[in-house]
C-alpha cells in the first residue's frame, strides 16, 4: 500500500515519512473529518430546535414563532453559501490547505457563539459565521481529495467523505436524542460544543499535508509538483507515469490559460474556445441544485418535526425514530462505496431519483388518508408512512448523497475546478436554505400536499441526468478535459464514449503511448527502468481488461 520516504539529500522526511496510499489515507482522514464535521453541524440543530431548554432561553416557544425558528435554523445556510462564493478568489489564492484551515477557523469562532448564545440575535450570528467556514470547507476539501487521488481511487474516497458526512448526522442524532433526557442548558449545549472534536483533528493533520499538485502546477511551482505526485504514487520524480501526470496536467493548464475565459467573460456571455466552461459549471452546480431540490434537507434538519407534526408521534419517539433512520441511511449508503465506480455517476443518480421519487410519492398518499376527517385507518396510515422516509434515505444514501458533491470536482476544468466546486457549493446552500425556509411553514399550511412538491421534482432529475450529464466514472480528470474538448453535443446520451462506466479504450491507449515516449527520453537507469516497466504493465493490463470487458458485452 505504501512505502516511507527515507528523505531527500539527507533532508528530514516531509509528511513523517508517508508515502503512496499510506500518504492519501491521511489526506483522506482531513478531508473526510472536514465532511463529518459538516454532517454533524447539518443534524445537531434539528435536535437542538425541539429542546424545551432551548425554546425556553431564546425565547422561540409556541407556534407564533414558528417562522423565526425556522429563520434561525436556515441562516446557517445563508452562511455556507457565502462561504462557497468566498471560496471562488479565496480557495484559488490560498490553495487548498490553507483554505480549510481558514474556514476551521472561522468554524470554532462559529461554534463558540452559538454554545454562549442566551440571545436569537447572538444564535444568529453564530449560525452565519459557522456557516461561512463551512462552505469555505465544503467547497474545498472535495477538490482537495479529486486532485490527490488517483483516478481509481478518487470517487470511492469522495464518497466514503460523504458516507463520514452521514455518520456525523447520526451521531449528532444520537446525542441530541441521549440529551433530551437532561434537563436544562447541557441538553443543547454539550451537543453544539461536541463538535470540537473533529475541530481539534483537522487543526492536527491539514498542516503537515501536502498540496495539491494540480493547484501548484497551475501557480507555477512545477518542482513541488512533480515531488508531490512522486510521493503520492511512492515512487520517484523521474518515473515515467509521474512525467506523464505532470506534463498532462501542465498541457491542461496552459490549455486553459490560451482558451479559457474569464469570470467577466462568462458574465458577458462568451464562453470560451472549445473548453466548455459555462456548460461545465451548470452541469456542477446543477448537481449540486438536484441534492437539495430531492427533499433531504426537509427531514435532515426537520424529521422531528415532521414526525410529530405531519405523523402525529410524541417528542421522544419521533427523536428516537430519527436518530434509528440515521443509522439505517449510514449502512446503505456504505452500498454507494463499491458501485461509484461499477455503476458509474448517472446510473448511481438516475436509480436514486426513481426511489426517492416513489418513496415521497407513497408518504403524500399515506399522509393524505392521515388527515382525511373521519378516516378510521388514520392512525395505521400515519405509522406507515415513516417506513417510507426510512426508505428515501436509503435511496438517497446510496445515490445522492456523494454523487453530487463528487461530480463538480470532475467535471470541471483546472482553471475552474475551485471556482466550479465553489459555485456548485453555493448552489447546494442556496437551495438548501430555500428548503430549510419552507419547511416548517410548508408543513403547517399545506400539510400532505406539501410532499408532492418533492415527488415531482425526484422524477424530474432522470431524465435531466439521463440526457445531460456525461460519465466521470473510471476517468482522469485530464479525461474529461479532452471529452469536452472532442464533444459539443449538449446531448451526451449518444455518444457511448460520453455515458460508458468505463474508461474509454480510446484514452488508455493514449495514455499508453504517452508513457512509452516519456520512457524513452528519461535517464536508463536500472530502477527506473523496472518502474518503467511496471507502469506499462499497469496500462496494458488496463487496455486488455478494458478489451475483455468490451468483447463480453458484445457477446
Amino acid at each position: 500500500m505504501a512505502v516511507f520516504n527515507e528523505g531527500r539529500a539527507g533532508a528530514k522526511a516531509p509528511y513523517f515519512g508517508l508515502t503512496g496510499g499510506w500518504l492519501t489515507f491521511w489526506v483522506s482522514v482531513a478531508c473526510a473529518t472536514d465532511m463529518t464535521l459538516f454532517g454533524y453541524d447539518q443534524g445537531v440543530f434539528g435536535g437542538v430546535i425541539v429542546t424545551p431548554d432551548f425554546l425556553d432561553t431564546l425565547n422561540l416557544s409556541g407556534p407564533e414563532h414558528t417562522s423565526l425558528l425556522g429563520t434561525v435554523t436556515a441562516l446557517y445556510d445563508v452562511g455556507c453559501f457565502f462561504g462557497a462564493v468566498a471560496a471562488f478568489s479565496i480557495g484559488e489564492r490560498l490553495g487548498r490547505k490553507k483554505s480549510v484551515l481558514l474556514g476551521t477557523t472561522v468554524m470554532s469562532i462559529g461554534a463558540i457563539l452559538q454554545i454562549s448564545s442566551y440571545s436569537v440575535a447572538q444564535m444568529i450570528v453564530g449560525r452565519i459565521v459557522a456557516g461561512l467556514g463551512n462552505g469555505l470547507n465544503t467547497a474545498t476539501a472535495p477538490v482537495w481529495q479529486a486532485e490527490t487521488s488517483k483516478a481509481a481511487w478518487r470517487g470511492k474516497l469522495v464518497v466514503i467523505e460523504l458516507i463520514l458526512n452521514i455518520a456525523g448526522f447520526s451521531l449528532s442524532n444520537w446525542i441530541t436524542y441521549g440529551f433530551s433526557y437532561v434537563n436544562g442548558p447541557v441538553a443543547w449545549r454539550f451537543p453544539l460544543a461536541f463538535q470540537f472534536i473533529f475541530i481539534f483533528v483537522l487543526f492536527g493533520t491539514v498542516p503537515w499535508l501536502p498540496e495539491s499538485p494540480r493547484w501548484l502546477i497551475a501557480h507555477g511551482q512545477i518542482e513541488a509538483a512533480d515531488q508531490i505526485i512522486a510521493d503520492l504514487e511512492a515512487t520517484t520524480v523521474d518515473d515515467a507515469y509521474v512525467v506523464t501526470e505532470s506534463k498532462e496536467i501542465q498541457w491542461a493548464v496552459q490549455y486553459e490559460r490560451e482558451n479559457g475565459v474569464s469570470w467577466w467573460d462568462l458574465l458577458r456571455g462568451k464562453s470560451g474556445n472549445g473548453t466548455s466552461t459555462i456548460r461545465r459549471l451548470i452541469l456542477g452546480a446543477g448537481a449540486q441544485a438536484m441534492q437539495q431540490l430531492a427533499g433531504i434537507n426537509v427531514t435532515s434538519y426537520y424529521l422531528p418535526t415532521v414526525l410529530i407534526q405531519s405523523v402525529g408521534l410524541s417528542e421522544k419517539l419521533a427523536r428516537l425514530l430519527a436518530a434509528c433512520n440515521s443509522v439505517s441511511y449510514l449502512a446503505f449508503s456504505m452500498i454507494g462505496i463499491p458501485n461509484v465506480e461499477r455503476w458509474g455517476r448517472r446510473k448511481m443518480m438516475i436509480y436514486a431519483s426513481i426511489g426517492q421519487a416513489l418513496s415521497y410519492m407513497l408518504i403524500t398518499i399515506l399522509l393524505r388518508y392521515n388527515e382525511l376527517p373521519g378516516y378510521s385507518g388514520s392512525k395505521q396510515v400515519a405509522s406507515a408512512s415513516v417506513a417510507f422516509f426510512f426508505t428515501y434515505y436509503i435511496c438517497f444514501g446510496i445515490g445522492f448523497q456523494g454523487v453530487p458533491w463528487l461530480y463538480p470536482t470532475e467535471i470541471n476544468s483546472l482553471a475552474f475546478r475551485t471556482k466550479g466546486a465553489a459555485l456548485g457549493t453555493a448552489s447546494n446552500w442556496a437551495f438548501n436554505f430555500m428548503v430549510v425556509e419552507i419547511t416548517p411553514i410548508g408543513i403547517q399550511t399545506l400539510h400532505w400536499k406539501f410532499y408532492i412538491i418533492w415527488v415531482v421534482l425526484n422524477a424530474s432529475f432522470v431524465p435531466i441526468v439521463y440526457l445531460f450529464y456525461p460519465e466521470t466514472a473510471d476517468r482522469t480528470l485530464e479525461d474529461v478535459d479532452r471529452l469536452f474538448r472532442d464533444n459539443h453535443d449538449i446531448f451526451v446520451f449518444r455518444d457511448p464514449d460520453a455515458i460508458s462506466a468505463k474508461r474509454p479504450l480510446a484514452y488508455i491507449e493514449r495514455e499508453q503511448a504517452e508513457v512509452r515516449r516519456n520512457s524513452s527520453i528519461v535517464s536508463a537507469d536500472p530502477e527506473a527502468m523496472r518502474r518503467r516497466m511496471e507502469t506499462l504493465d499497469r496500462v496494458n493490463k488496463g487496455v486488455e481488461e478494458e478489451k475483455s470487458a468490451e468483447m463480453l458485452e458484445n457477446v
